[in-house]
């Protein structure tokens, strides 16, 4: 299996080192980058040799926070999948930055075990929903539960296919296990994927589960 390429982007420096250290402590994991800022980090990006799959990023940074950080990543760097680690665990502010583009929101003191999950999963998934964030997704303020007459409501037309291939989407399955459960080539499942993509107008495929959840085209049980 190729090593995931990670980087780090957090302005205290003990928590980052000590970071840095779990990251290659894991047999899979290289650690591509240990930046203390946005600004150093894009710095860091110019380089020609520094390949990163999945950003670990903070949000209070001074100078450029997470937040602005995920804008340009996902502007002059849309292969880099961003996983957001913070102290803020705020349901408004989990939702933003998922609309934003970001593939998962963890809070700073969650276990080892589940941030390497995390990475695991943003690397060959797209994503990756914690119950915390599946929560915050359901409780926003753009978000109603919706009855069946209330889907008609939806802001474009899905077909029939590309429902089906939403809802697998949800559940993790990657474009050729859709196409096996299907009976699909794989580059039929990768056009409506990308049809998909640009219906709804989102980033990535964090995006599209986001999409689904908010007008009860998947529900995820918590």
């Amino acid at each position: 299996m190729k090593d995931i390429n990670i980087a780090i982007v957090d302005d205290q420096n003990l928590f980052r080192q000590s970071l840095a250290l779990l990251i290659n402590s894991v047999d899979e994991f290289n650690l591509a980058a240990e930046c203390e800022g946005g600004f150093q980090f894009l710095d860091t990006l110019k380089n020609p040799d520094v390949n990163v799959d999945v950003a670990i990023i903070d949000m209070d940074m001074p100078g450029m926070n997470g937040i602005q950080l995920n804008k340009v990543l996902h502007e002059q760097y849309p292969g880099i999948k961003v996983v957001i680690l913070s102290v803020h665990v705020i349901e408004s502010l989990i939702t933003q930055m998922i609309n934003a583009g970001a593939a998962s929101y963890l809070a700073k003191n969650c276990n080892k075990d589940e941030l390497i999950l995390t990475i695991n999963t943003v690397y060959k998934k797209g994503f990756y929903f914690n119950n915390e964030v599946l929560k915050a997704i359901r409780n926003s303020e753009n978000h109603k539960i919706l009855s069946n007459d209330a889907l008609n409501t939806l802001p474009v037309v899905l077909t029939k296919r590309e429902k089906q291939i939403l809802q697998l989407i949800c559940k993790e399955y990657n474009n050729a296990e859709i196409a096996d459960e299907l009976y699909l080539s794989v580059r039929t499942v990768e056009g409506h994927r990308n049809n998909l993509t640009n219906k709804v107008n989102c980033r990535n495929t964090a995006g599209l589960v986001l999409f689904a959840i908010k007008f009860g085209l998947f529900n995820v049980p918590l």
